[in-house]
């Protein structure tokens, strides 16, 4: 433990450098959240009363894996995956995350998947799955490559060309099936291609037998927020049944868009 944790688990009769460390997160989180944001570093730290070398260590893991967002100035706001989290305690309602995913999923039949980025991945936030007699390996927090998902290919169309660049060279476009797109230029080209029609495609490139089709949630300014999908198997939905799913999902990314 750090003479800092140490002192700041002194002054709240603390022991557990654990427990301090889950308690620090939490109140950040709300401290981040709470109305009249976004909130400078400064009125977090004391809005949370954690020392700010913690809260900005805390925050920027936060901001990694989603459930805070950097606004500019040095202000946070509220992430994708806390909203996110909210719809889902709130429920169903047709205006709610849910809601959208499931009118997605109805209008396709097929699984939905909604994700958000997650430094040099995407983590799923939300799944539905379809009516179909197949299941694939994906899960609610599981991460995976941007390289080789619909979701992350169409968010990393649409960051910033530096910024993308350094994500592809950072992961080093690793292999994961025959498919994969493994060198940055044919990566790019096929990024280009994303941002002219409006979507992205996984064609076997992440797992054997699937194919997905996906779209990146777009925030006021442009900037990709996450992302959604519709998941399908090559032996019963074609290419070009796939792309037929496009209006659909668009609509969804438009409506999730002011949720996130």
């Amino acid at each position: 433990m750090s003479t800092e944790e140490a002192a700041d688990g002194a002054r709240g009769g603390r022991t557990s450098a654990a427990g301090s460390a889950l308690e620090k997160s939490l109140r950040i989180l709300e401290a981040v959240a709470a109305p009249g944001g976004p909130h400078r570093l400064t009125d977090v730290t004391a809005a949370a009363a954690v020392p700010k070398s913690s809260t900005f260590r805390i925050l920027a893991s936060l901001v990694e894996q989603g459930f805070v967002r950097p606004e500019g100035d040095g202000r946070y706001g509220v992430g994708p995956r806390l909203r996110a989290l909210s719809a889902l305690v709130s429920g169903g309602e047709p205006e709610s995350i849910e809601g959208i995913l499931c009118e997605l999923r109805e209008a396709t039949g097929q699984a939905v998947h909604l994700a958000v980025h997650s430094g040099e991945s995407i983590t799923y936030i939300r799944k539905l799955e379809s009516a179909q007699p197949f299941r694939t390996a994906s899960r609610v927090g599981m991460r995976m490559p941007l390289h080789t998902t619909a979701i992350g290919k169409s968010i990393l169309a649409h960051l910033p060309a530096a910024e993308a660049a350094e994500l592809i060279a950072a992961t080093g476009l690793p292999r994961r099936t025959p498919n994969t797109l493994t060198t940055p230029q044919a990566l790019h080209a096929e990024l280009a291609a994303v941002r002219d029609r409006g979507f992205a495609l996984d064609d076997e490139e992440n797992e054997p037998t699937i194919r997905c089709v996906g779209a990146a949630i777009l925030g006021p300014t442009g900037r990709p927020l996450g992302g959604v999908s519709v998941t399908t198997v090559t032996f019963l939905v074609s290419r070009e049944e796939i792309e037929s799913y496009v209006p659909a999902l668009h609509a969804a990314t438009r409506a999730l868009a002011p949720l996130l």
